[in-house]
């Protein structure tokens, strides 16, 4: 064994050291004393690690090096879907150049792997772990890849679906034919008894498009949990086989280049009869197994949890600073409420979601965003907005009408998603700039609408940046890519409205972010000049002291942030007219957009503006 191989295999065998213990007892408490199924565990991962390239290894001790490189305020993520973006993983690394020039350093692909068409729900019923889809290319194009964003300083996300497979994965059609084995790696019952004692306290995640959390499978005979959609099987993870093999296809992606695991859907993950079967305290056990994993095997390797639920209920994924889970988690109640605020013109519940926030450890980074590839949820603070006379079902019905157009003078373009005349509750679907009403505008020709559209867009991308954590943009939110209505021609997306803003990225648009006069440049180059303050001031380094500025105007946000003798004051105007932050500041400051020096004293603000105010 040379010197290098005796050095990475001393690395491994300290890092299973130091989380031996606990990962056996952890283990042990997940299945029982089985010894054997715990070695093969732990043989799993020296195999993962004997399997990582000597390249990546390097990319660990570099990353190791600098530990909080994710917290910094040069640090500026992107989402994308390859096919709609460029075609291809190869399409994505000839368009390397147009990532880099919009300063994004974290790319997250949505999904890749392999995934029957038009039954994978966008990629999430995945039927082999081990192969990107041949629409998208090979796993040596995803190496290629990963490679060559590592070159360019640039870290790669990649979606983890660890709660279910595919109908098509290898082991739910051994399961069908009867293989015993394999359907132990699901919930299979041999009648509706068991199913129908679940559905009583489990609830629907899609009521609408596919009710109910099971399915009959007819080639079995038998009935399978599927809590989204029938095509999608859950995995039975009180079975340790299905931890050991689906750690080992997590560990597969990291040795093929992936730095961001997003755990997928991984509040579901455990299921107990009797129960929601929704962050059930053994989800923490498993995320924390997986985060031990990653840090025996690739310790450079972060993950991402995707949690889309309250505050309260998401940041116990975070776990203790003694054995943390998830690096990141997603800030989903403060995009739902930046859009609740877009919609009423009224600050106060904005004010209090980022209080909550704010008040949170500074260790946690949470990953900021506008828009996503999915729906936008009203999972508001309904207790907090009682007191101003708020009903949830008819503010629901209010924030719909308004966002897709049919208010009164909204011009918001969008479209509702799962509506569930029952319960009357629905989610909403767009793209940020359809609905700021750009598209409205462009289609009415009104020059003045345009302009205070594209205000509205601008404005909410100041805010996103002032945040701390990572601000992630949508991919065609850069040129205020418009929604795509083509998807309802196409018989495999027509019934799910999420495709509106999953349009393809328009190049012919992109090629026009250099003229200012063009509403593709005026906000390309907006972000542009955004990016760059954020990147040279250290006020926005994510170790700052952040708070709520009282501005005593319900139409105004106002947010503070300090650091090492510097300190920030940000507003932004969510109303339809000119208004003033009543602040009374002491001292000098300077606006970071414009340069002048200014007071910070009963600041106004035009629709949809919004300041820096810098003070050292």
């Amino acid at each position: 064994m040379n010197k290098k191989m005796h050095s990475a295999h001393k690395g491994f065998d300290a890092r299973l050291e130091k989380h031996y213990d606990e990962l056996k007892w952890l283990y042990y408490e997940l299945y029982g004393e089985d010894p054997e199924a715990f070695a093969y565990f732990c043989d799993m991962l020296r195999r993962a690690d004997a399997q990582r390239s000597g390249s990546l290894k390097k990319w660990d001790e570099k990353r190791l090096q600098d530990e909080g490189w994710y917290k910094r305020n040069d640090l500026l993520g992107m989402v994308m879907y390859v096919d709609c973006f460029a075609g291809s993983l190869k399409g994505v690394m000839d368009h390397l150049d147009y990532i880099r020039e919009c300063n994004v350093n974290y790319l997250h692909l949505m999904p890749i792997l392999k995934s029957p068409e038009g039954r994978s729900d966008g990629g999430y019923a995945v039927s082999d772990f081990a192969e990107v889809d041949p629409r998208f290319g090979s796993m040596d194009d995803l190496r290629l890849l990963a490679e060559r964003c590592h070159e360019a300083g640039i870290a790669v996300c990649l979606d983890f679906v660890m709660n279910h497979t595919s109908e098509n994965h290898e082991w739910a059609v051994k399961a069908r034919q009867g293989d015993r084995e394999a359907q132990e790696r699901y919930f299979f019952f041999d009648d509706w008894t068991i199913p129908r004692e679940f559905e009583k306290t489990v609830p629907q995640v899609f009521p609408q498009t596919a009710p109910g959390n099971f399915s009959w499978c007819a080639e079995a005979g038998k009935v399978v949990m599927t809590t989204f959609y029938p095509y999608q099987w859950d995995l039975n993870y009180h079975n340790p086989t299905v931890l050991n093999d689906m750690t080992a296809n997590m560990l597969n992606l990291c040795n093929n280049g992936v730095d961001i695991i997003r755990l997928d859907a991984v509040p579901y993950i455990w299921k107990t009869l009797g129960s929601t079967c929704r962050n059930l305290p053994e989800v923490h056990t498993l995320v924390r197994i997986m985060r031990m994993a990653s840090e025996i095997v690739c310790p450079s390797v972060l993950l991402l949890g995707e949690v889309v639920m309250e505050p309260k209920e998401v940041v116990p994924y975070f776990g203790t600073l003694e054995k943390p889970e998830c690096h990141m988690l997603y800030n989903v109640t403060t995009m739902a409420s930046i859009w609740h605020t877009v919609a009423t013109r009224d600050v106060r519940l904005l004010k209090h979601q980022l209080g909550t926030v704010f008040a949170l450890p500074g260790e946690y980074t949470f990953l900021n965003y506008l828009r996503c590839h999915d729906d936008i949820g009203w999972g508001l603070d309904y207790e907090y907005l009682k007191q101003f006379g708020v009903r949830e079902a008819e503010h629901k019905k209010y924030l719909n009408d308004y966002l897709k157009g049919a208010w009164p003078g909204s011009g918001a373009r969008g479209e509702l998603y799962n509506d569930d005349p029952r319960l009357k509750d629905a989610r909403l679907c767009g793209t940020t700039a359809s609905l700021c009403g750009i598209e409205a505008a462009e289609y009415e020709g009104d020059a003045e609408k345009l302009r205070w559209a594209v205000a509205l867009d601008e404005m909410l991308h100041v805010l996103l940046f002032t945040m701390s954590g990572v601000p992630v943009l949508y991919s065609g939110d850069e040129i205020g890519q418009l929604n795509d209505y083509t998807y309802h021609e196409d018989r495999n997306k027509r019934e799910d409205s999420r495709y509106l803003h999953r349009g393809a990225f328009s190049w012919k648009d992109a090629s026009k972010r250099k003229d200012r006069k063009s509403r593709q440049g005026q906000i390309y180059q907006s972000l542009q000049e955004m990016e760059r303050i954020r990147r040279e001031t250290a006020v926005f380094e994510s170790d700052a002291d952040t708070w709520i500025i009282e501005t005593f105007n319900d139409r105004v946000l106002g947010i503070g942030r300090f650091r090492q003798g510097q300190k920030l004051i940000a507003l932004f105007n969510f109303g339809d007219a000119p208004e003033t932050a009543w602040i009374e500041e002491e001292g000098d400051y300077k606006d970071l957009h414009s340069g002048k020096r200014m007071p910070a004293f009963h600041v106004p603000l035009q629709s949809h503006g919004y300041v820096w105010l810098l003070q050292e």
